[in-house]
């Protein structure tokens, strides 16, 4: 069967758009093929510097044969309509029309056996839609074009069933153009293209993807980003460890080089040994961010005076003269961190806290001094929920958390912001935790980055990350579908860490109102109780999404927040642990079960009567045995599940709703609640609503699903 392969050449992609620009290409071309009625079996994307490719295999040479079904008047329509109908499609008679049953009377259609299109055809016009679609997030004209993609596009590889496919496709899309009557400048798709732009640039004639991928090779083109990734892996680790060296790992850097060479060629060089005693983090800062090289570790993890350098062409020398480059460059960009290093610690931290006031954090929420000031204003508002902690070595911390900012260093190189700080104050003399402090409050960023647990750490890291989030809510900037501009979904799920993993006992909602008087006076004329529950409502999302991957439903933090006003995160977790174990017993299901009934019952009785039922029992109107013995059993168990409550004692209180649960059977069997005597109806449904009343003391039972 047919086998379909496309190449797009251009001038380099970008390696953080190559993953997704093959996919979409897969996507917008596979969906094409399947709406024109070309079935295939395999489809599979590629992706290099400077090209992209698919090859979609088992197509059919033909679109399949279909019926066009034109519908026409009724029968027994006028004469005249009926052979209008006839002329416009070429009918000789009603005979040669099929009658249907429509299911609001009998028409006349028009049916066509219309024969597919060659797939050659079909496929072209799928590129052509495909091709322009491709959504990158930037791109670009060039010379005279008017056609936007990611970087000059210079040749199409379009063959089908080892022939090349008949298409121009425009590179000026104007109405002049496309009339003929302007410039135009078109790509011709061709069966050939060309190799390693340094090592083998020539023209390459190809039949289908077998010989595009082996003539590629021998090109110097290797097509599969996995097999790049895992020859500079294998080659960079043999380098490493012929030194007795590992590699430092590092995915995002290896997934950006695989990135940007054709032909990987791991290199190893020397960091001159005069840099060796710039911090670590400089070093790595120097080699990774801007010159793409990978660090070497010793067995000890320490910081090895070697790197590797991927080329992107094999060297008559072997590399010489390629990592003698390399090492001149990384000489001069060590010089100048040498330089930020020795100037930054001419002046302290502290000294340094008057210039954030020249950077602005947010136009109604002040500058970076201005928020300094808030954050230090939090911390004896937090101490008392953070075992140990030191209040003058937090306050501390939070003044020079940021100061670092205004470094040369940090200019340089922003990923090093909170490190700097920790090393310019250590060589200032701070104490350990107030350095510490200052390297992790921006922690966690991520669900893989560790979080803080030394108490100052802690303390400066909550009081930056709900500053941010409640001086953005209350100025109304919260996140919205998809953009979250500001990162606050980040800054929630990181205190959700910050509390959770130190099992702390912070009351959120005394310190968002903290906060909020803290802030500007915009802030304080806001509405606290909008502030606060709206906020805590979004950290109750956040919580959902937090503990999805621990197994633990979203439906039961849903049930526990809605009682409202729960904004200790570790109670309410002990508390959600326990409802899930409850509800994973016999006890806990057939309750569950009762509750939905009971509820039912009232909302539509309570709908009915225009009132609610949350009124008194009276034991004298308690007619049957069963209703009598429910009637008993909530009293009984009231006491000792308030007590368990207030204790958070949380699995002792299920246990005391599990008591019900025989009870509560018998009611729903024996006793009818919807009786004639009106009386004794109203005093059954007082009943219902205390079984409703009991188990919402623990959770809202109505938002838990299955």
């Amino acid at each position: 069967m047919p086998e379909l392969l496309i190449e797009l050449l251009s001038e380099e992609i970008p390696a953080r758009m190559q993953a997704q620009a093959a996919e979409d290409l897969k996507r917008l071309v596979t969906e094409g093929l399947k709406e024109a009625g070309l079935a295939f079996t395999d489809a599979r994307a590629y992706v290099t510097p400077c090209r992209l490719a698919l090859v979609v295999e088992g197509l059919p040479e033909r679109q399949a044969d279909h019926e066009l079904v034109e519908p026409g008047p009724r029968v027994g329509a006028p004469e005249q309509a009926i052979q209008g109908f006839l002329r416009k499609h070429g009918l000789r008679s009603v005979e040669d029309a099929k009658i249907r049953d429509t299911g609001k009377g009998e028409r006349y259609f028009a049916v066509n056996l219309v024969a597919g299109l060659p797939a050659r055809r079909a496929v072209v016009d799928v590129l052509h839609n495909a091709i322009p679609a491709l959504p990158w997030r930037k791109s670009m004209r060039w010379a005279d074009t008017t056609f936007a993609w990611v970087r000059p596009l210079h040749n199409i590889l379009a063959i089908l069933d080892g022939q090349a496919l008949d298409f121009d496709f425009d590179l000026i899309r104007t109405k002049e153009a496309v009339l003929g009557e302007g410039p135009r400048r078109r790509l011709r798709a061709r069966n050939a293209t060309v190799g390693h732009r340094f090592l083998a640039p020539g023209e390459i004639t190809v039949t289908g993807f077998a010989d595009y991928q082996k003539k590629l090779r021998d090109a110097y083109v290797i097509l599969d980003a996995a097999e790049r990734r895992k020859k500079i892996i294998e080659r960079a680790g043999a380098l490493a460890a012929a030194e007795g060296l590992r590699l430092r790992p590092d995915a995002a850097l290896l997934d950006e080089v695989v990135g940007l060479v054709e032909w990987p060629v791991p290199l190893i060089a020397k960091i001159d040994p005069a840099f060796m005693d710039l911090p670590p983090e400089v070093l790595t800062a120097g080699m990774r961010a801007h010159q793409r090289y990978f660090a070497l570790v010793d067995k000890d993890g320490r910081l090895a005076p070697r790197f590797i350098v991927v080329a992107n062409i094999e060297a008559p020398d072997g590399g010489g003269a390629i990592a003698a480059g390399n090492e001149r460059v990384l000489r001069a960009r060590l010089a100048d961190a040498r330089f930020f290093w020795n100037h930054d610690r001419r002046r302290t931290l502290e000294s340094r806290v008057p210039k954030l006031g020249e950077v602005v954090f947010h136009a109604r929420l002040g500058t970076l001094a201005d928020k300094v000031m808030r954050m230090q204003a939090l911390i004896p508002v937090l101490a008392p929920f953070i075992p140990s902690l030191d209040v003058a070595a937090g306050e501390r911390a939070a003044l020079l958390a940021k100061a670092d900012l205004t470094t040369d260093m940090v200019g340089e190189f922003p990923e090093l912001q909170g490190v700097m700080g920790r090393y310019y104050a250590l060589a200032e003399g701070a104490e350990a935790p107030v350095a510490e402090a200052i390297a992790e409050h921006y922690a966690p960023l991520g669900p893989s980055d560790a979080c803080p647990s030394a108490p100052v750490s802690v303390a400066v890291a909550l009081a930056d990350k709900i500053d941010t989030l409640v001086g953005f809510w209350a100025i109304g900037e919260k996140p919205t579908g998809s953009k979250d501009p500001f990162a606050l979904r980040r800054a929630a799920l990181g205190v959700i860490r910050l509390i959770v993993e130190n099992g702390l006992r912070v009351p959120l909602l005394k310190v968002f109102e903290a906060a909020r008087l803290g802030g500007p006076a915009a802030l304080q004329r806001g509405k606290p109780e909008r502030t606060g529950d709206d906020l805590l409502a979004f950290f109750a999302d956040r919580l959902k999404v937090a503990l999805r991957e621990k197994g633990v439903r979203h439906d039961l933090i849903a049930a526990v927040f809605a009682l409202g006003g729960e904004d200790d995160l570790v109670r309410l977790l002990a508390r959600v642990e326990a409802l899930g174990r409850f509800l994973a017993s016999d006890d806990g299901a057939s309750l569950l079960v009762a509750y939905r009934r009971a509820a039912n019952i009232l909302r539509i009785e309570e709908k009915r009567d225009s009132r609610s039922y949350d009124g008194a029992v009276d034991s004298r109107r308690l007619v049957e045995a069963e209703e009598r013995a429910l009637d008993k059993r909530l009293a009984e168990v009231a006491g000792p599940i308030d007590a368990a409550l207030a204790a958070e004692r949380f699995e002792d209180a299920m246990a005391g709703l599990a008591r019900l649960r025989p009870v509560v059977d018998a009611f729903f069997d024996r006793v009818t609640v919807n009786c004639e005597e009106k009386d004794l109806r109203e005093n059954r449904l007082f009943l219902l609503a205390r079984i409703r009343s009991a188990m919402e003391r623990l959770a809202d039972f109505s938002k838990i699903e299955g």
